[in-house]
């Protein structure tokens, strides 16, 4: 793919797009569920920041640049007001201009915690507005994929929701835990989080991978396509990254399950910690291949 051309600058709006989604909404559930008093943490609050910038900015850079994409035009031109103007004129400009909208709220929610710390974290009206919050970015994160075009959309759609919302949780989670509880060290922290997430990662992958089946067969239809078409090939690639992954993901729940009381017992000490650390940092980055593996599925004709 030619680094100065548009369908590659529009690949990676999306690949921040992703990645925002699932740092924001899966550390909004992560302090909501498992560690309310990480709102106060500096880094925690870091991992939401980050995740609102790279969502906003990818959404709004995806609004102009699918418009230079479809009309063979510069990155430069992305925000070019008669290609914007017909963005906007399509369903997918819609879509992604209501989804513009839903960010912004949600800087509106982010604000709250970052001024109110736990106390919002703990806080039914902070939960019920970062609830609304992520439905309608996962809502109009899906609207836009091929699952909008299948012959079952309902059924697509759900599974689509379903998929994005486990990856979120399990993602977000991972970022909050490498960047917030395990820089801690806390033991009291590590002991009432870790366990906690361990069983919230296990959930969020088997719901990531039901859905991911559904998905698929409805994307794809004939199994032979997976081998056949461009699309089918991405998908191999990205379920090789997610099956090394979840290689990790074994290692990491491994360690919970052997080692957790030894390093709390140890007090959080960095040596009897660090194998759990390295682990679940080569879990974080592999995922970045996966985002970027969905990024380039969804400019990816099924049939080809």
């Amino acid at each position: 793919m030619d680094l100065g051309s548009a369908k590659f600058w529009y690949v990676a709006a999306r690949c921040a797009d992703y990645a925002g989604l699932a740092l924001f909404v899966g550390g909004m559930l992560f302090l909501a569920l498992l560690w309310p008093s990480g709102a106060d943490n500096r880094r925690a609050r870091g991992v939401l920041v980050t995740g609102w910038v790279l969502g906003f900015a990818g959404t709004v850079a995806g609004l102009g640049l699918q418009g230079v994409w479809v009309a063979q035009r510069s990155p430069g031109d992305l925000f070019d007001p008669d290609l914007l103007g017909q963005v906007l004129d399509s369903q997918f400009g819609r879509i992604w201009f209501a989804k513009a909208l839903v960010w912004v709220l949600g800087g509106v929610v982010l604000a709250d915690v970052l001024q109110r710390g736990r106390r919002a974290a703990v806080s039914a009206g902070w939960r019920v507005g970062a609830g609304v919050v992520a439905a309608g970015l996962l809502r109009t994160t899906g609207l836009t994929g091929h699952s909008a075009e299948s012959a079952r959309p309902l059924l697509s759609q759900l599974a689509d929701f379903g998929h994005l919302a486990g990856v979120c949780a399990w993602v977000g989670g991972l970022a909050m835990l490498l960047f917030g509880v395990l820089s801690r060290r806390d033991p009291g922290e590590l002991a009432a989080v870790v366990p906690r997430y361990s069983k919230l990662a296990l959930v969020s992958v088997l719901v990531v991978i039901g859905a991911g089946v559904l998905l698929a067969a409805g994307t794809l239809g004939d199994p032979g396509r997976l081998f056949t078409s461009g699309y089918g090939r991405i998908l191999l690639t990205k379920l090789a990254a997610l099956a090394v992954v979840l290689l990790f993901a074994q290692a990491s729940k491994s360690w919970v399950a052997r080692r957790l009381d030894f390093a709390v017992v140890l007090r959080g000490d960095a040596a009897a910690v660090r194998p759990f650390v390295y682990s679940v940092a080569a879990e974080a980055t592999l995922v970045v291949v996966v985002l970027f593996a969905a990024s380039l599925l969804v400019t990816a004709s099924p049939g080809r």
